[in-house]
């Protein structure tokens, strides 16, 4: 009787797994990744799971492999995750993120000001610096800098 029994998450034959999300934003990454609305196979998610570091989110979803922009995003909330490509249940691919220098099309502007927030058929578009593990995000059209909950201004 004294044996620990522990629940684990099913092994995925043909998928993502993005592993060391920061604790509390795996629910981000599936809005990023339009999930429920955009996946077929199962997607399991992990709060809080302890790892190496501290707690960590993790997010595996059965039948899609994520594409560039989308991982883009991801690095931006959460710029220690690994992305592990899983085919016939083997990790094929392994690679953390990479935060971009330059994105376009995924952050709204926090000027409400802004040339990109009017009617006018404008891309929002920042430029991207790493600052004592902090990223901030500089509009190229009015220069106002995001570095707080980017997560609340993702398009």
């Amino acid at each position: 009787m004294g044996e620990e029994k522990e629940l684990r998450v099913r092994r995925i034959e043909n998928g993502t797994v993005i592993d060391h999300i920061t604790a509390g934003h795996a629910l981000i990454v599936l809005r990023i990744l339009g999930i429920p609305d955009s996946s077929e196979g199962v997607v399991s998610v992990l709060l809080n799971s302890p790892g190496e570091h501290g707690k960590k989110d993790v997010v595996k979803i059965e039948k899609r492999e994520l594409k560039v922009a989308e991982v883009d995003r991801i690095a931006l909330i959460s710029p220690n995750a690994t992305i592990n490509i899983i085919r016939n249940f083997n990790v094929s691919q392994k690679k953390r993120v990479h935060i971009p220098e330059f994105i376009e099309g995924v952050v709204r502007c926090i000027n409400p000001n802004c040339i990109s927030n009017s009617n006018e058929p404008i891309t929002s578009k920042f430029n991207v610096t790493v600052d004592d593990d902090n990223i901030k995000l500089r509009c190229i059209y009015c220069g106002r800098i995001i570095s707080e909950n980017i997560a609340r201004h993702l398009l």
